[in-house]
């Protein structure tokens, strides 16, 4: 059988007059389908990276408690080195390196009174971390770990375990 014989007996098998392709409802169907695996899919997906912009946070936290703690064993104090001279935070925004448009989150230190015996660390979202959950992530120079600002979860919840 030859390629031409082929077709035309491809197209003996088909009604006359009758269209191949998909109808407007089928389409329609998988429209809404997509809509919504996507309403389910973008809520979970977007929390998800809320979690690991959070995770970062919390790590440039601890990070630089210790950073503090190293300090202080060298001069009796947070704000100031042995030399006398401020301290400079060595990461001010999570993630490190990032830029005012990327920044997720912003790393500050308040000290307690002079002599500076104590502090806390706050990470205050930023950018597209604005409207989390968590808010404003705290952490004292006892190890206290806290929220600040109006969050709607709770500091287990936002730390971990």
């Amino acid at each position: 059988m030859t390629n031409i014989e082929r077709a035309c007996y491809r197209r003996s098998l088909q009604r006359p007059g009758r269209q191949t392709g998909m109808t407007l409802i089928e389409l329609m169907i998988v429209v809404v389908i997509i809509g919504i695996l996507a309403a389910i899919a973008y809520p979970n997906y977007t929390q998800y990276v809320q979690r690991g912009n959070r995770a970062e946070a919390k790590s440039i936290l601890l990070e630089t408690a210790q950073f503090l703690e190293r300090n202080y064993t060298l001069a009796n104090r947070y704000d100031l080195d042995s030399g006398g001279n401020a301290i400079v935070l060595p990461f001010a925004t999570s993630p490190k390196g990032s830029t005012a448009t990327t920044k997720k989150y912003d790393i500050t230190a308040a000290y307690g009174a002079a002599p500076a015996q104590t502090f806390t660390l706050s990470a205050t979202p930023r950018n597209s971390m604005v409207g989390d959950k968590c808010d404003t992530l705290t952490l004292t120079n006892t190890g206290v770990k806290g929220l600040s600002g109006s969050p709607t979860f709770s500091v287990s919840e936002c730390w971990g375990k």
